[in-house]
């Protein structure tokens, strides 16, 4: 996400202007910035919070679960324990840049860097939750954590993964964040993007590995000698 904040939060409405460093390749268990309802005390709007990409349910022994939990599948939310009370309490937007899909060519995984044609900002349909730690020995601050809901892939996309993050716009997000908006109709808005709204980049390599977090990761694909083993890719923002 390297969109400055102030132009996030004029897209967004929320109040805060944290100093949030530009990202090019960020990776599950990474802080992520989430928007999501008012909280106790607060202004009423959406509201800015920093939280780490992978949602540890409430009730979870320890926080290791959250690096399983970095998507949650759409058709399943109102059943899984880990979403079914955050779906009802705890939507939330996680703002990206883009994200990265990987297509298979020549048994090497070659990155695509897939973004909004207009050039704005995705807005991905999310969960939070707080986590206060386990009963015997809790933590000084909750933790605070965040999934990105999933559905079937578009046509674009389809040929490079079944899934694809759920992208909301502009009166979908607020209706998605709206506590008052009741589930069945925020279950609605969990769809497939229109299959004109994207566009799949080709991109380097640099971005297969989670060391690599720069501008560098957007150039153009530059082709690298065939057999030249590639890092397995995980999911990824920008």
């Amino acid at each position: 996400m390297a969109t400055p904040v102030a132009e996030l939060g004029r897209m967004f409405g929320f109040p805060e202007r944290p100093n949030l460093a530009p990202r090019w390749n960020v990776a599950p268990t990474q802080e992520v910035p989430v928007i999501r309802a008012a909280g106790e005390g607060e202004e009423p709007g959406p509201h800015l919070v920093p939280m780490r990409w992978g949602l540890v349910p409430f009730w979870a022994k320890d926080a290791g679960i959250g690096s399983k939990m970095i998507n949650a599948r759409a058709d399943t939310l109102a059943e899984k324990p880990a979403f079914r009370e955050a779906v009802k309490r705890r939507r939330a937007v996680v703002p990206a840049d883009g994200f990265y899909e990987w297509r298979v060519e020549g048994g090497r995984k070659l990155p695509l860097h897939i973004r909004r044609r207009d050039g704005m900002p995705l807005a991905f349909a999310g969960l939070w939750e707080s986590w206060k730690g386990p009963k015997e020995a809790p933590l000084a601050q909750p933790m605070l954590t965040a999934t990105i809901v999933t559905t079937d892939a578009n046509a674009p996309l389809r040929a490079l993964h079944d899934r694809m993050p759920v992208i909301l716009d502009a009166e979908g997000w607020r209706r998605w964040i709206d506590p008052a908006t009741p589930l069945a109709d925020a279950l609605a808005l969990l769809r497939p993007a229109p299959d004109d709204l994207l566009e799949l980049i080709p991109v380097s390599t640099r971005v297969n590995s989670v060391r690599n977090d720069d501008v560098g990761c957007l150039v153009p694909l530059v082709d690298t000698p065939a057999g030249k083993p590639e890092p397995d890719p995980m999911p990824r923002l920008l």
